[in-house]
Order: structure tokens, then C-alpha cells, then sequence
């Protein structure tokens, strides 16, 4: 095995390459997977069936020879409004949805997937032989969450999102699983302590519900999943309170205390692209599939689809009929846009559009 100065110089390489965390953990200290498979076995994954995938159950069966995994972790928060602040000031003749601040900026799986790779480069100039390894962002069977509390850098908050102490919640995480035998972060210690204590205004805040109890989460009613991961009809009781939110939701990160005192990220890809905080919906309304490509091409909005936002969207403009007077131009432009939608050949488009219109009556 490698000594802690070798763990030592791989963080800090992780820290000159641009990331804010990063930890090592030991293969055999990872938790054991049996509370994720209570979850499936819930049905809280809903339709999302790579989380089906078997190899979560254990990481040996991603690498075999697998014996160390490096987490890393950069913020991604930018200086502006949280969707909390933003809907208090919603409401003043203007019809605007709102984007999950993590897709405000270029796709994040590319920049930590580059940044990985450069880390991985790094390492081979450090470590002698030939070994195995695997960069993962958001893009393998692995628990970036679980491996990054096991990793020393934070805990597993009530809202199920990971909590660093310093640096909130505004983290993307990315691993690097390797055969090499590291020293773990935390060998003289145990994994951050959960400093959540008695407060629950994660769960009082989610509109739908989604986090049935302290950290647990149904996916099936977050607004995340639902204009993201969901591919067919929302449910109708789920609709109204989705609000504005039309790729995403970060209230529960909003309204987390942790959250407070944000560090800001100087990471240039983060930085919103134009007319992502708080799209106007006659715009979004408006894209043809071509357009959508176009506007967001590089994003991580294009998971989405085009009929699936234009779906969400539709949605958005139902929740904020009530906004705007029945003579208002932004209240007469959006009913037009919706009735053409209305007579969409997609079924669904056809759907949610009527379904919003009902809301203008």
C-alpha cells in the first residue's frame, strides 16, 4: 500500500487541477449497498431503471481489480438569486420558469470528465506500472454520494444531497476507481459527522412531497425527476405544485442553512448562458426542435429533450395564469401559444398544453 504522502500528493494535484474536494477511500470501507436496495425495492426510483443496474451493489463488479476510489468535488454555485428568491420577486408582468442551477452554465460531465482524465495523466507521471483505472461523472454504476461521505468529504444530508461543512451542497462529484492501494483520506478517523441535528427545512419546503422522511427520497414525486428523468405524462396532482420549474429544482438546497454563505465558483463554463436564469416562457414555448438543439447544444437542458420541456414548460405557464389580469399581452401571448400547441400531432405536447389552458379559464 502507498503512504499518506502519496494520498497527500494526490490531493493536492486534484487541488491544482481545479477541484475544490477531493478524498480517497478504500474499496473494502465502502458502505454496504443493502438501505439502496430497501429504496428500489420501494419503488422510489421510478422509471430511472439504471439504477437498477447490479453492479451498484458492489464496485468490484465495475473493476475488478479495484482497490482505491478518489472522489473529487467542485462547486458549481454562481452569484445569483436562488429559485426561492426568485419566485418572491416573480409576479410582476413578466411570465418567466425557472432552470435548476446546476444547467445554467455548459455541460458539467464534460468539464470534470476532462479534469479527471488530466488527473488520471497526472498520476501515471507519478505512479510506476501499469494499473487500471476509470473516471465516472454522473455516468456509471457507482454512488458518487456514498463514496464521497466514505471519502472524507461531507455527510449525506436529510434532503439526500451531499453536506460539506465549508462548502454547502453546490458540489458536482466525479471518482476515479483504481487498482492502485491508497491510503484513505479519513485512515485516522471517520467519515464527517452528520450536522443536520433537528432541523427539517428541506423537508417542509419540497412542494411535492418527494422527501417522504429524513433522508429518503421518492423520486417518483421530485420535481427533478419529473421534468427530467420522466419521459411520459406527469401526474396531474403532482403539476400544480411543480410551480415555474421547467429543468430541475434546487429548493431544498435553497433553504438549506448549509447553504447560507455560499463560496461562488470562478469556473468559466459554470457561468449562466444568456436567458437561462429564469427563461421567459413565450421563448421557450416558442422552440422548434431545431431551435432547442441549437440553444442547447453543450447543455445538460438537452437531457431533457425538447417535448420535454416544451411539456414542462406548458405546465409552468398553467401555474402562473393566475398571475396577470385577463386583458394582459403576456397573459394573451401565452394563451395563443398554447392553443397552437394544443392541436400538437404529440400527444403529449397536445396534453399538457390543454391542461394549462384550463388554468388560463
Amino acid at each position: 500500500m502507498y503512504g499518506i504522502a502519496d494520498t497527500e500528493w494526490v490531493v493536492a494535484k486534484a487541488r491544482q487541477l481545479g477541484f475544490d474536494l477531493c478524498g480517497i477511500a478504500s474499496v473494502d470501507d465502502l458502505a454496504d449497498m443493502r438501505h439502496f436496495r430497501e429504496w428500489l425495492d420501494r419503488g422510489y426510483a421510478g422509471q430511472m431503471q439504471y439504477m437498477q443496474d447490479p453492479r451498484r451493489a458492489d464496485i468490484r463488479q465495475v473493476l475488478p481489480e479495484a482497490k482505491t476510489v478518489i472522489v473529487c468535488a467542485i462547486n458549481y454555485n454562481t452569484d445569483y438569486p436562488v429559485s426561492t428568491e426568485a419566485a418572491a420577486q416573480a409576479g410582476k408582468g413578466r411570465a418567466q420558469g425557472w432552470i435548476s442551477r446546476y444547467a445554467w452554465g455548459d455541460d458539467y460531465h464534460k468539464i470534470i470528465g476532462n479534469r479527471l482524465r488530466e488527473l488520471i495523466s497526472e498520476m501515471r507521471g507519478y505512479f510506476s506500472g501499469l494499473w487500471p483505472a476509470r473516471e465516472y461523472v454522473d455516468t456509471g454504476p457507482v454512488s458518487e454520494r456514498m463514496i464521497a461521505a466514505q471519502g472524507g468529504l461531507g455527510w449525506q444530508g436529510k434532503n439526500t444531497c451531499l453536506l460539506n461543512e465549508k462548502a454547502g451542497s453546490w458540489l458536482f462529484l466525479g471518482i476515479i476507481l483504481t487498482s492502485l492501494e491508497l491510503s484513505a483520506s479519513n485512515a485516522f478517523g471517520s467519515p464527517p459527522a452528520d450536522l443536520c441535528g433537528n432541523c427539517s427545512l428541506c423537508l417542509e419546503a419540497c412542494p411535492t412531497g418527494a422527501l417522504v422522511e429524513p433522508y429518503v427520497m421518492d423520486a417518483r414525486r421530485c420535481i427533478a425527476y419529473l421534468t427530467i428523468e420522466l419521459r411520459e405524462a406527469i401526474p396531474e396532482q403532482l403539476r400544480a405544485p411543480m410551480g415555474r420549474h421547467v429543468f430541475g429544482c434546487d429548493i431544498c438546497q435553497d433553504v438549506c442553512p448549509w447553504n447560507r454563505k455560499p463560496a461562488f465558483s470562478s469556473e468559466p463554463g459554470f457561468r449562466p448562458r444568456h436567458k437561462l436564469i429564469a427563461p421567459e416562457l413565450r421563448w421557450l414555448l416558442a422552440l422548434t426542435e431545431d431551435g432547442f438543439k441549437e440553444v442547447f447544444s453543450g447543455s445538460p437542458v438537452k437531457r431533457a429533450k425538447w417535448r420535454g420541456v416544451i411539456r414542462n414548460a406548458c405546465i409552468a405557464a398553467g401555474n402562473i395564469a393566475a398571475q396577470f389580469p385577463p386583458s394582459a399581452p403576456e397573459r394573451l401571448q401565452l394563451q395563443q401559444r398554447l392553443r397552437e400547441l394544443a392541436q400538437s400531432s404529440d400527444a403529449l405536447i397536445a396534453e399538457h398544453a390543454g391542461w394549462a389552458l384550463m388554468r388560463f379559464a
